[in-house]
C-alpha cells in the first residue's frame, strides 16, 4: 500500500518532526572524548570488543562492524559474514551512517549535501553495567532488543538513539544497526547479477538482507554482553515499523527472532514489475524504478540527451556494459538523481520489493491473511494524529510566518483530512494486519495508539492542534526522558507545564515494552502494577482491541474497540458533514480504492462515488 493518505508530497522530505524527536533520543551533553571501560571488554567470535561506560548503570559498544563493506563488488549484493578481526576493536563511537541526506530538521548538517559512506554497516550495542566477571549467563540472561530506525527506508542511522538508559532502567540488552537505504538498499536490475549470484543478490532487497545479517549477528554475538539469544525482540519506528513487518513475512529471517513491535509501520512495498520496467510499460514500473534509475543517470552525466535516448542506449547496451556503468557510479553521482526531495517517496521509489525470495509475492496483507508469517507475539500501534506532521509541511494546509510560525489555514479541512489519514495509517499500519494474524494465533498480537496531545501555544501557534499525537512522538516516551538533554525539543513538548503527565505515560510505556520484551505479553507492564493490556479480540464489535497511552487528564491508560478498517473509515466519511461537496467526500473515498485491495470502485459506488 502507498498511502496518498499519508504521503501527501514527500513522506521523506516532511520528517521535520522525526528529525527533531531524534534530537530528543540522542545525548547532548557537553561532547567529551569517549573513554574505553576496562570492565567492558568481551570476547565475540570476530575478536575482542572494548566499549565505553555510560554513567553509572549502563555500557555501550558503538560501532561494530557486523558484515562486509558492501564496496566495490559487493554493492548490491547481499551483506557477507564480517571475518575475524583478530587483536582487539575499540567500539567508543558508531559507525558512519550510510549513504543519503541528511533530514531538514534536527541536522545541522548540509540538507544538499550527501552523507554517509556505503562502508556503513556497524552496529551499536546498550547493556547493563558488568564487569567481564558478572556478565549474566544462562537462564540470568537479559532479554534483547533489536531497534530498526525510521527516515523512510532513505535517511537515519541509528546512532540518533541512544538506548543506554533504556537498557539499564529495564534489564535488557539493546542492538541498533545501520543498513543500506535507498537506491543502495533496495535496487533491482537483471543486469547487476550473474550465474554466480544467488537468489538473495537477484533480490535486490539489500537493505532487508542487512537486517536478517543483523539478526545473525545477534545470534552469534548477544550472550557475550549478556543477553538471550533465545529472546530477541525486534522493534522499530515508521520505516523500521515497516521493515518489522516485512522481517515478520521474511522466511529467511524466521527463527532469528522471538517477538516483535512495529510503531507507526505499514505493508508499503513494491512488486518486481514497479521496482523494474520502465514506468510506460504496460506493467508499470516506479517513477525511480531500476530502468528509470540507469536512465536519469544517463541523462545526467550526459552519455545521452535524454531519456528516450537512454532507453534506446539500454536496449543496444550489453548487460556487461550496464553493469560495469552502474558499478562505476559514485555515490554521489547516484544520489543526485534524488536531489529533489519533493519528488521521492516511499511510493515513488521501490523501497522493500515482493520478489519471492527475501519478501514473499503479493501484498502483504494476503500473506498474513494466508498465515505465512512468523508465529511470535506481536504489538502493531499508531499515534492518533500521524498524519498532521505531513499536512503541516503542505502549503495547502498550512502557511508559514517567518519560519517560525506555521499557522492553519482551515481548521476544519486540516482536522477533517488529518483524521482520515491517520485512520487509513492505522488500518494499514495495524487493524487490518492484527484481525489476520489474530485468526490463526489467537491471544498473540497487541494494539496501540498513542494519544499524548498536551503541546503548548509558542508564539500564537497551537502545537497540539497543529501536530498532537504526530508520527514519531511516541519514540522519547518509550525510551524514557529521564537522563536525556531535549534540547529546544522540550519547548515543544511543554517543559516542566506537561511533565506532571508526561512522565509516568513514558514510565509505563517503557515498562510494557519491557514486559513484553520479557515474556511475550505486556499484561500490565514488567512491574505488574499497570492497567491490563489485553490482547486483540474481535469476538465482538466492542471487544476490546487495543491499548490508549495518554495521561490522566485526557482519560489515561485503556483498552479500547474503536478499530479501523478501510469500509468503516468511507461509511464514517460519508455522513462527515465536513465535507461541503459531494466531489470532496468521493475524492476522499476514493484514495481508499487506490491504496487498500480490499476496498473496490463498487465499495466506493456504495456510497454514492
Amino acid at each position: 500500500m502507498q498511502s496518498v493518505y499519508r504521503r501527501t508530497g514527500s513522506l521523506l522530505w516532511v520528517c521535520a518532526m522525526l528529525g527533531a524527536i531524534s534530537v530528543a533520543c540522542t545525548r547532548n551533553a557537553e561532547p567529551q572524548a569517549p573513554a574505553a571501560d576496562e570492565g567492558s571488554r568481551r570476547v565475540l567470535p570476530a575478536g575482542v570488543v572494548v566499549g565505553t561506560a555510560i554513567g553509572e548503570s549502563a555500557q555501550a559498544w558503538l560501532g561494530i562492524p557486523y558484515a562486509k563493506s558492501p564496496v566495490g563488488e559487493l554493492r548490491w549484493r547481499a551483506p557477507e559474514p564480517l571475518p575475524a578481526w583478530g587483536g582487539e576493536l575499540a567500539a567508543l563511537e558508531s559507525g558512519s551512517p550510510c549513504v543519503q541526506f541528511p533530514m531538514p530538521l534536527g541536522d545541522t548538517r548540509d540538507p544538499n549535501k550527501v552523507i554517509g559512506r556505503e562502508d556503513c554497516l556497524f552496529l551499536n550495542v546498550y547493556a547493563p553495567r558488568h564487569d567481564a566477571s558478572t556478565v549474566p549467563r544462562d537462564d540470568e540472561r537479559y532479554p534483547v532488543m533489536v531497534w530498526i530506525h525510521g527516515g523512510a527506508n532513505l535517511t537515519g542511522e541509528t546512532a540518533t538513539y541512544d538506548w543506554s538508559a533504556f537498557a539499564a532502567k529495564h534489564d535488557v540488552v539493546v542492538v541498533g544497526m545501520n543498513y543500506r537505504l535507498g537506491p543502495f538498499g533496495w535496487f533491482r536490475h537483471e543486469a547487476l547479477v550473474g550465474p554466480e549470484d544467488d537468489a538473495f543478490d537477484r533480490s535486490g532487497n539489500f537493505g532487508t538482507l542487512d537486517l536478517i545479517r543483523s539478526l545473525e549477528w545477534v545470534q552469534e554475538n548477544v550472550s557475550a554482553f549478556g543477553g538471550d539469544a533465545s529472546n530477541v525482540t525486534i522493534f522499530g519506528e515508521s520505516a523500521g515499523g515497516n521493515n518489522v513487518i516485512t522481517l515478520l513475512l521474511s522466511e529467511p529471517a524466521k527463527g532469528l527472532f522471538h517477538r516483535a513491535i512495529s510503531q507507526s509501520g505499514g505493508t508499503w512495498s513494491a512488486s518486481v514489475a514497479e521496482a523494474e520496467n520502465w514506468s510506460d510499460d504496460p506493467d508499470a514500473g516506479r517513477p525511480f524504478s531500476a530502468r528509470e534509475y540507469l536512465a536519469a543517470l544517463l541523462v545526467e552525466d550526459g552519455t545521452v540527451g535524454s531519456r528516450d535516448e537512454a532507453k534506446q542506449y539500454v536496449e543496444e547496451a550489453s548487460a556487461s556494459q550496464i553493469e560495469a556503468y552502474l558499478r562505476g557510479q559514485t555515490p554521489a553521482s547516484i544520489m543526485r538523481i534524488i536531489e529533489d526531495r519533493k519528488k521521492v517517496s516511499m511510493s515513488s521509489m521501490p523501497l522493500t520489493i515482493r520478489g519471492g525470495v527475501v519478501v514473499p509475492e503479493g501484498q502483504m496483507i494476503d500473506a498474513f491473511a494466508r498465515g505465512d508469517f512468523a508465529r511470535v507475539p506481536m504489538i502493531l500501534g499508531t499515534n492518533r494524529d500521524e498524519s498532521k506532521l505531513f499536512l503541516m509541511m503542505d502549503s495547502k494546509y498550512t502557511r508559514n510566518f517567518f519560519g517560525l510560525m506555521p499557522r492553519i489555514r482551515d481548521e476544519t479541512r486540516f482536522g477533517r483530512d488529518a483524521q482520515y489519514a491517520s485512520a487509513a495509517w492505522k488500518a494499514d499500519g495495524a487493524d487490518l494486519i492484527a484481525m489476520e494474524v489474530e485468526h490463526h494465533e489467537p491471544g498473540a498480537i497487541f494494539g496501540y495508539r498513542f494519544d499524548w496531545d498536551e503541546e503548548p501555544v509558542i508564539l500564537g501557534t497551537d502545537y497540539g492542534q497543529l501536530i498532537g499525537a504526530a508520527h514519531g512522538l511516541e519514540i522519547p516516551f518509550v525510551m524514557g526522558f529521564e537522563g536525556l538533554d531535549l534540547g529546544p525539543i522540550n519547548l515543544m513538548l511543554g517543559g516542566d507545564e506537561t511533565a506532571a503527565g508526561r512522565l509516568p505515560l513514558s514510565n509505563a510505556m517503557g515498562d510494557y515494552w519491557a514486559g513484553f520484551a520479557k515474556s511475550g505479553d505486556p499484561g500490565r507492564g514488567r512491574g505488574g502494577s499497570l492497567p491490563a493490556w489485553t490482547a486483540w479480540d474481535s469476538s465482538t464489535d466492542s471487544s476490546p482491541r487495543f491499548m490508549v497511552f495518554d495521561t490522566k487528564r485526557d482519560g489515561g491508560l485503556r483498552m479500547s474497540a474503536k478499530y479501523q478498517t478501510p469500509h468503516r473509515i468511507a461509511e464514517d466519511i460519508s455522513i462527515d458533514s465536513r465535507f461541503e461537496t459531494l466531489s470532496e467526500r468521493c475524492d476522499a473515498i476514493g484514495k481508499l480504492v487506490l491504496n487498500f485491495p480490499q476496498f473496490s470502485e463498487e465499495d466506493a459506488s456504495h456510497h454514492g462515488c
